[in-house]
């Protein structure tokens, strides 16, 4: 399991849950994490592609060792073990409700996502503040939950129209599908983070998505991306085309994520 950080202080933390640290952006980071900086690389793109620039670097330059069961989590967003409700107030009681290895009971999967997040639960006032004149010109998306679906909501978040742009330039034989996905689905997989039996569905999928992102930097460049729901525009388009993709091609299940903060335990 892959565990990715902005902080170079949260090394004896993520040392300690077994995980391998990695380090991204800008920040100093000793040699007892693993970055994505050396050899082919887009670090200097983690500022749009978030912690796709590591994705890219383990892709091109065959740094896996693994032969089964590869895993990404964040310094912030952990694989629970089940979806049991217990909080944590330590670092000790974190270490214990973590994934550490697969059960013997998902082995029959090729994936592990995170839980689905719905994006018609919004409040009305969050869709309005993003977007006032596409709720009015659709007042029925007032009412019919089942209207807000992935494209409204990448269109209310990160600028209107963006997702039908990429679509266009995304390969022939997923395009109509993703098309139809994020047109109907309500919810995906969020935070990019999943788990893959084998290295093989990982570079396929990663084999599909990169070089579309590199089409779609044709269109969106990086210059005029301001704000955050822009200017990460490229990590958003992946993780809704992570669900799609490993929905289509692969044998999934879910796993819940919990959120906290390694910060809280420096």
């Amino acid at each position: 399991m892959y565990c990715i950080s902005l902080n170079p202080f949260h090394l004896d933390l993520i040392k300690n849950t077994g995980y391998i640290p990695v380090g991204l952006g800008d920040k100093n980071f000793s040699g007892e994490w693993q970055i994505d900086k050396t050899n082919n690389n887009i670090s200097s793109k983690n500022n749009f592609y978030g912690e796709y620039t590591f994705h890219y670097w383990l892709w091109k330059n065959n740094k896996i060792e693994s032969k089964e069961w590869i895993g990404f989590c964040q310094y912030r967003k952990f694989w629970k073990k089940n979806f049991n409700n217990l909080k944590v107030s330590n670092f000790k009681e974190l270490n214990n409700i973590i994934l550490k290895e697969i059960p013997e009971n998902l082995s029959r999967y090729d994936v592990i996502l995170g839980e689905n997040y719905f994006v018609n639960q919004f409040r009305f006032s969050k869709f309005i503040k993003h977007n006032l004149k596409v709720m009015t010109l659709q007042p029925s998306l007032f009412f019919d939950k089942k209207k807000r679906t992935l494209k409204f909501h990448f269109d209310m978040m990160h600028g209107h129209g963006n997702l039908n742009k990429a679509i266009q330039v995304l390969n022939k034989k997923d395009k109509t599908d993703f098309n139809d996905f994020v047109n109907s689905e309500v919810s995906f997989n969020p935070h990019n983070m999943f788990i893959c039996k084998k290295k093989d569905i990982l570079f396929s999928y990663y084999e599909s998505l990169f070089p579309w992102l590199s089409e779609c930097e044709k269109i969106f460049g990086f210059k005029d991306l301001k704000g955050f729901g822009l200017q990460r525009i490229y990590g958003f388009l992946a993780e809704r085309y992570m669900s799609f993709w490993f929905k289509k091609y692969t044998k999934h299940t879910i796993l819940p994520i919990y959120f906290k903060d390694l910060s809280e335990f420096l």
